[in-house]
């Protein structure tokens, strides 16, 4: 049988605009995610501040 090593506690919420803060358990502060380049062209918005997608987290943790 394998050992479970780590659970992940995260809330995500969503602002308006589209972005998003998700609070990971045992950090204080949230991580933002939004929108910008071709996420943005693909869905056409312009949002108020430009930040990093998930998708974009996604390949830093698999590059990481």
């Amino acid at each position: 049988m394998v050992e479970t090593i780590e659970i992940s506690n995260i809330t995500v919420e969503l602002d308006q605009g589209g972005d998003r803060r998700a609070y990971i358990a045992d950090f204080e502060e949230p991580i933002y995610y939004g929108m910008h380049g071709g996420v943005k062209d693909f869905y056409k918005r312009v949002p108020e501040v430009e930040r990093p997608s998930t998708l974009d987290h996604i390949v830093a943790a698999a590059g990481g």
